[in-house]
């Protein structure tokens, strides 16, 4: 293995590709770990996530090697390896998961109870999430490699098809457990909160499940104008503070089936400033009486850069006698990948869904990460991809 380079967080709004430590088959506190791989990253993607983060509005400390969206090639196993082999190209879910627990039993993987001493759930690269090693790399160890990584059957289509597939690890199935947990079916008209790339994702997801309307909304321009070139009605929430009346001007009525919450605790009101809980209260507003309400939008414990002292603690103003009246459902927390990402491929496979275009993916050098930060944090309308190795530049 050559030496390895990875994106690493300096501070609030600071990040650079620095020398980082070789992968090695061994877990965060140090053990040896027989069960686990080292990847060659072939496709790492920048998450809305990671920019939570890199605006300084989670606890993440300076040092911290970022990446959780990653697709890679195995170059060494452990020996209890048994389903995996040097060559094959996987997609790494998101969530760090030990295949063994109860919660991984019963597919809820991103809240697996051994991979983290903190608290339940893992990821790789990410605050609080047990302190894995992220794949914004030139190479990154995987544990559970047998349970936790999808090997693509024919690498050379996958090779071909890598700007869609590299969205299996985490925003494709984020998106379509947002559209399921919201009850998403055909004729459902469904509205979306955020037209970035997990709202765009989830947009798409509503579609292949059978959505008759799929609405956007979002203040930014340049988001709605690539929403609308993709097939979905977007919503413009400058033009008005009462979103029930900018639905309605679309479809006549100011009521949706099913809501989706794509934007998360940084979300902001007409007027301007931070509103937390705007997305969640707008959502009870108008999705119909025993409707449901996907949330796949990141909500945090703890949030230095909040606009008040409840909030700093994950506590919101929430209209919660609302949904609770109109017999809503809401659902919350990490996707589990693993539930949804085999099925996704194979959609993605047989032409059913080029998610890539849809979110406007947009491959870069590694080494020009920060460039694609700076981007994503002003709004662009891309998906970035970034290209460790060189190997998607052709």
């Amino acid at each position: 293995m050559t030496s390895n380079r990875g994106v690493v967080y300096l501070g609030p709004n600071e990040v650079e590709v620095q020398n980082i430590a070789d992968a090695k088959l061994e877990a965060p506190d140090g053990r040896r770990i027989e069960h686990g791989v080292i990847l060659k990253v072939v496709s790492t993607n920048i998450c809305g996530s990671d920019q939570h983060m890199v605006r300084g509005r989670t606890t993440a400390e300076a040092g911290l090697v970022l990446g959780h969206e990653i697709t890679g090639e195995v170059i060494e196993v452990g020996r209890d390896v048994e389903m995996l082999a040097v060559g094959d190209l996987v997609s790494v879910p998101f969530n760090v998961a030990c295949g063994r627990c109860r919660c991984c039993r019963s597919q809820d993987t991103g809240v697996c109870l051994t991979v983290n001493p903190e608290r339940a759930g893992g990821a790789y690269g990410y605050v609080d999430m047990g302190g894995w090693i992220g794949g914004q790399a030139h190479y990154v160890t995987i544990p559970y490699a047998d349970f936790n990584l999808l090997k693509f059957p024919d690498k050379d289509q996958a090779l071909s098809k890598i700007r869609d597939l590299t969205m299996l690890s985490d925003i494709l199935p984020t998106g379509f457990h947002g559209a399921m947990q919201a009850g998403v079916g055909v004729g459902s008209v469904v509205y979306v909160a955020g037209a970035g790339p997990v709202g765009l994702a989830a947009a798409a997801s509503a579609r292949i499940l059978g959505a008759a309307v799929v609405l956007i909304g979002d203040f930014n321009a340049e988001r709605l104008e690539h929403a609308a070139r993709v097939g979905f009605e977007p919503v413009d929430l400058s033009k008005g503070d009462n979103l029930g009346e900018l639905i309605a001007e679309i479809i006549g009525t100011p009521e949706v089936d099913a809501a989706i919450d794509a934007v998360g605790f940084e979300a902001r009101g007409h007027a301007g400033g931070e509103q937390p809980a705007i997305v969640l209260n707008q959502m009870m507003e108008i999705t119909r009486v025993a409707g449901s309400i996907g949330i796949p939008g990141l909500y945090v414990t703890e949030d230095p850069g909040a606009v008040d002292a409840a909030a700093k603690q994950g506590s919101l103003s929430m209209r919660f006698g609302l949904g609770w009246a109109k017999a809503q459902s809401f659902h919350t927390g990490q996707t589990p990948v693993l539930k949804y990402n085999r099925q996704l491929m194979q959609a993605i496979l047989h032409e059913r869904l080029p998610i890539a275009d849809i979110v406007n993916a947009t491959i870069i050098p590694l080494e020009d990460a920060a460039k694609g930060y700076a981007s994503f944090d002003k709004g662009v309308a891309q998906k970035f991809v970034l290209d460790p190795h060189g190997m998607l530049a052709a």
